[in-house]
């Protein structure tokens, strides 16, 4: 069934009765370099909600850096210690904006853990975005993958139909205000 195709007070009552029986927890899903962290902290800031970020769950459980855990260990074991995470989140958190790594979305029980919102935006303008950064050369160096643009943009192409597959709710990015951004997220009441 295709929540298009019902009448707008249908679809209204039936979406309210979906995420109030989910947790109450913001899982901010999007491609490597979106902004997921910045747009967390940002929430946080204006609504004093408290913020995870997968990743950093990661690195402190394991006492490594993403990109050594790849490379140590490969990807096979890093999606697995992110299926830990997952795990925890779904027992333990709750009313917690979640920031999550750009592979986060296939761990099994995502649509468990809260209401998952995809940041959204052209492949483009998110390498772009990291260019101008302030930081610009840690944030690159942060995510090795681009320094190999064209596989970058292979992955997000491959991706790009699965996040909005998995995304409750979906925010275009791409040239807005963080304020608005984050408005727009808050609207929904999801925590």
């Amino acid at each position: 069934m295709h929540l298009e195709n019902l009448d707008d007070d249908l679809r209204k009552l039936l979406i309210d009765t979906t995420l109030s029986s989910m947790k109450k927890n913001i899982i901010l899903i999007g491609f490597m370099g979106i902004g997921k962290g910045t747009t967390a902290r940002a929430y946080a800031e204006k609504y004093g909600s408290f913020i995870i970020d997968t990743d950093d769950l990661i690195e402190s459980k394991t006492n490594q850096k993403i990109k050594d855990i790849f490379e140590e260990k490969g990807e096979k074991y890093f999606r697995s210690l992110e299926q830990d995470c997952a795990n925890w989140i779904e027992s333990s958190v709750e009313h917690t904006f979640i920031s999550c790594g750009g592979g986060f979305y296939n761990v099994n029980n995502l649509k468990k853990l809260g209401t998952v919102v995809l940041l959204d935006a052209s492949y483009d303008w998110i390498y772009n975005r990291l260019l101008r950064a302030e930081n610009s050369r840690a944030k690159l160096k942060k995510r090795p993958l681009f320094s190999e643009p064209k596989k970058a943009k292979k992955i997000y192409k491959s991706r790009e139909k699965d996040y909005k597959k998995v995304a409750d709710v979906i925010i275009n990015i791409e040239n807005r205000e963080m304020k608005d951004i984050i408005k727009e997220i808050h609207s929904g009441s999801y925590i």
